[in-house]
């Protein structure tokens, strides 16, 4: 089975604003910046093996702020920065109780099976703790990104900046290999 590592979109891969203390996705192709010192970093994961998925909760796409071709053009634009294997996308706002929305783990489970990841040992990205909660209940390891929405709930690492991230991932993987050899 393969490894994984699932990677917060907004706030991670690509640039968002603040607006009353929270994170604003883009909303047109024009707002989205890719995160440009993300690219050598997912390079590194690549190098090793892991299969690198963007995952991210989309609620204006069923409100009507964000049209279905808008957020196809930021991915085709992230997808030729960044060397990503997929993107995941829960298209739901939170009021339709969805289980494919962060924190729920349906996203990471679709990716489970459709490229076959060993969840015990994959990793997830984020600076959100709902992303820390969809890996703790997809049986995955949470690499977290200091922030303000890290919250309280359950995760594995905290590392202050995404570079730290990669390094504690590449060295666990390390350190796994040498256990198993």
């Amino acid at each position: 089975m393969k490894l994984g590592v699932f990677i917060e979109r907004d706030g991670v891969l690509n640039k968002v604003r603040l607006e009353r203390q929270h994170q604003m996705s883009p909303l047109t192709s024009a707002e989205f910046k890719v995160n440009q010192e993300a690219a050598p970093l997912l390079k590194k994961l690549k190098a090793v093996g892991l299969v690198i998925i963007a995952t991210t909760n989309q609620p204006g796409l069923s409100d009507g702020r964000l049209s279905r071709r808008e957020l196809d053009r930021m991915h085709e634009v992230l997808r030729c920065a960044l060397p990503l294997d997929d993107i995941i996308v829960c298209p739901h706002a939170e009021t339709d109780r969805c289980s494919c929305r962060k924190p729920k783990p349906g996203l990471l489970i679709e990716a489970k099976f459709k490229w076959h990841l060993d969840m015990d040992r994959s990793f997830a990205i984020s600076d959100k703790w709902q992303d820390a909660e969809a890996a703790r209940a997809a049986g995955c390891n949470s690499v977290m990104i200091k922030s303000p929405w890290v919250g309280s709930v359950h995760h594995d690492f905290l590392l202050p900046d995404f570079s730290a991230a990669v390094d504690k991932i590449l060295q666990l993987l390390v350190s796994s290999s040498a256990v198993a050899a």
